[in-house]
């Protein structure tokens, strides 16, 4: 009986002992002040381009939607070279698989059994406003799942400004050149 006290009397000194460091380490409160960073802030800013667990983005960018909750019909940013080049990037990791390089809906998936996605160089498609491409990216449609949490924002639109260079590619007569471009062109051997 007594060896069984001692026992218990021990265990209870080791359980009492325990000391949980991070339980009882230094922290600061939400939005104390801080000595540690030379801004006095002990809450740090968000780094940029990351979304936390849990959250979820919705509208405007993130979702291809202007303010009044429409589908965007203008792009947020002037579309520039960079722009589609990381567009075509991003395309041909993500969409390509399914799509095709060129957008015809002839990807390798398709090829091994999958159901084919529309072309985007069909009418309803090249009509469609350019929050439409946004938000199937975000959210996903018919058989496409999301690739929202895979694709961030601004990468969306830059697929989105790619795709439209396809669209054009595809139905550019030498009339829509400008007339230097026109004229270069037949001047060529």
């Amino acid at each position: 009986m007594r060896r069984r006290s001692v026992l218990v009397c021990l265990m209870w000194l080791a359980t009492v002992g325990c000391n949980q460091k991070m339980n009882d380490g230094p922290r600061y409160k939400p939005l104390a002040a801080s000595d540690f960073f030379p801004d006095g802030q002990s809450a740090r800013p968000r780094v940029r381009g990351t979304i936390f667990h849990g959250e979820t983005l919705h509208g405007g960018m993130a979702e291809g939607r202007g303010p009044d909750g429409d589908l965007a019909v203008a792009f947020p940013a002037p579309v520039t070279r960079d722009l589609l080049a990381r567009g075509q990037q991003r395309f041909d990791i993500f969409c390509s698989p399914c799509h095709g390089r060129l957008g015809n809906g002839d990807g390798m998936v398709v090829q091994r059994g999958f159901r084919a996605p529309p072309s985007y160089h069909t009418d309803r498609l090249r009509q469609a406003p350019v929050g439409h491409f946004v938000d199937v990216i975000a959210n996903g449609f018919g058989a496409m799942s999301s690739y929202g949490t895979r694709v961030p924002p601004a990468d969306r639109w830059a697929i989105t400004a790619y795709i439209r260079a396809l669209q054009r590619s595809q139905r550019t007569t030498i009339a829509d050149l400008p007339a230097d471009q026109r004229q270069r062109l037949l001047e060529t051997p």
